[in-house]
C-alpha cells in the first residue's frame, strides 16, 4: 500500500517561493528544494510533477498573497485619491530596508521576464498578465486622484507607472536608492498630472 504524504503544501510552496524568488528557477537545484521544503524529489515530483508545476505554484502563491493583496486599495470598488501615492511610497518604504525580500531579491516575476525560463509560452503569458494587472491597477488609482484626465493622458500616464515600477522591481537588488528614485519620479508625474 502506497503510503499517504502528510506535508504542509502552503508552507512547502511558500518555502520554495523563497528559493525561487532568491535564486531564480535555473538555479535553484532540486537538493535546494529538497533542502528549503523538507520533501525528498520524489514528493515533490508526486504532489507538483515537476520543478516547474512547484515554480508554478510558487508565481501563484508570489501573486495571490504578495502582490494582489498590495494592490487591493487600488483595485477597491471606490480607490481613495491617495491610493496610488500610498502604494508607491509602501514600495519605497520596502526599497528602503536591505534585508526585505522584494529588496535584495526584486520581483519573483520581473527576475523571471528576464530569465530563459521566459521564452516559455506560458511564463511569458503569466508575465504580461502581470504587467498587464498592474498596469490597470495603477490607471485606477490614477483615475481616483485625477477623474477627468483626458483619456490619451491617462492611458500614457498608467503605461509610464508601470514602467518605472517594472524598472525599480528589475534595479533594487544591485541599486535600491536609484529604485526609489523611479518611484518618487512615479509619484511625481502622478501629483502633476492635468
Amino acid at each position: 500500500m502506497a503510503r499517504t504524504l502528510a506535508f504542509d503544501s502552503i508552507t512547502v510552496i511558500k518555502s520554495a517561493r523563497s528559493l525561487f524568488w532568491a535564486k531564480g528557477f535555473e538555479a535553484a537545484s532540486i537538493p535546494d528544494l529538497e533542502a528549503a521544503t523538507g520533501l525528498s524529489r520524489s514528493s515533490i515530483y508526486n504532489s507538483f510533477g515537476s520543478k516547474r508545476g512547484l515554480f508554478d505554484a510558487a508565481v501563484q502563491s508570489y501573486l495571490d498573497e504578495i502582490v494582489r493583496p498590495r494592490l487591493q486599495p487600488l483595485m477597491a470598488e471606490r480607490a481613495s485619491a491617495s491610493a496610488l501615492a500610498e502604494y508607491l511610497d509602501g514600495l519605497i518604504t520596502v526599497f528602503s530596508q536591505p534585508e526585505a525580500l522584494p529588496t535584495s531579491n526584486g520581483c519573483l516575476l520581473i527576475n523571471t521576464a528576464s530569465s530563459p525560463l521566459s521564452a516559455d509560452s506560458h511564463v511569458s503569458q503569466v508575465v504580461q498578465e502581470y504587467r498587464e494587472e498592474l498596469e490597470v491597477a495603477f490607471s485606477r488609482g490614477i483615475n481616483a486622484a485625477h477623474p477627468g484626465l483626458e483619456p490619451a493622458v491617462h492611458q500614457r500616464l498608467a503605461s509610464t507607472i508601470t514602467g518605472l515600477v517594472v524598472a525599480s522591481f528589475a534595479l533594487v537588488r544591485i541599486a535600491p536608492a536609484q529604485a526609489s528614485t523611479l518611484l518618487e519620479d512615479a509619484k511625481t508625474l502622478v501629483a502633476c498630472a492635468r
